[in-house]
């Protein structure tokens, strides 16, 4: 499966200059909004992830998805599993599972995102799911922006990546591109103007 061709079509994969949820500036954005869209693609997605999960031997009771981003993701992926699905919500800037959710002791939960960058939205819905005496077994995304290190991948675990080393991590494909501090920016210094196209922008 060539996952870059995925976004391509979908015109999910923007060139531009584009500030990120981390503050940082890159020339490249994943909109994975697009992709997800078009319940197919989801479909298929889906399944290929669950596939890796599924050979991995891993028992997986629910998946838990943080809002926004994650939740088409999260929810295909349960899907595909073939088990529960809750999500985690940002209230007033801290992240909280309601809407009647419920998590039971020692449930095992598997974390998802559509894309994982360094992983802190991720752990943020599982910390919250092991306050309520979950087990993370695992995190799984549909892209890896090349921070952390997935199964089936040569890519070192970066320092700012905030996925415990002791979870598996799944992802389909990484997209490893340059990212700069605002005030080292190329893009900034040639005049150009940032602007944020995620959930948490626009």
């Amino acid at each position: 499966m060539n996952v870059k061709q995925i976004y391509m079509d979908a015109d999910a994969l923007l060139e531009g200059h584009f500030k990120l949820s981390s503050g940082n500036h890159s020339q490249f954005y994943l909109q994975s909004a697009k992709v997800l869209e078009d319940p197919k693609t989801a479909t298929l997605l889906a399944t290929a992830l669950a596939k890796q999960i599924k050979e991995s031997g891993i028992k997986i009771d629910t998946v838990c998805a943080p809002a926004l981003g994650g939740l088409i993701a999260g929810y295909a992926l349960a899907q595909a599993l073939d088990v529960r699905y809750i999500f985690a919500e940002r209230v007033e800037g801290k992240m909280s599972i309601r809407r009647g959710f419920e998590v039971t002791k020692d449930e095992r939960v598997l974390i998802c995102e559509d894309i994982i960058t360094t992983g802190g939205s991720a752990m943020e819905a599982g910390a919250v799911v092991e306050s309520l005496g979950g087990e993370i077994v695992a995190v799984a995304a549909l892209a890896n922006r090349g921070f952390c290190a997935r199964q089936s991948s040569d890519i070192e675990r970066k320092a700012n990546c905030k996925l415990p080393e002791n979870i598996p991590f799944f992802a389909l494909d990484d997209f490893t591109f340059e990212m700069y501090s605002p005030d080292e920016c190329p893009l900034c210094k040639d005049g150009s103007e940032a602007i944020k196209p995620g959930s948490r922008g626009n």
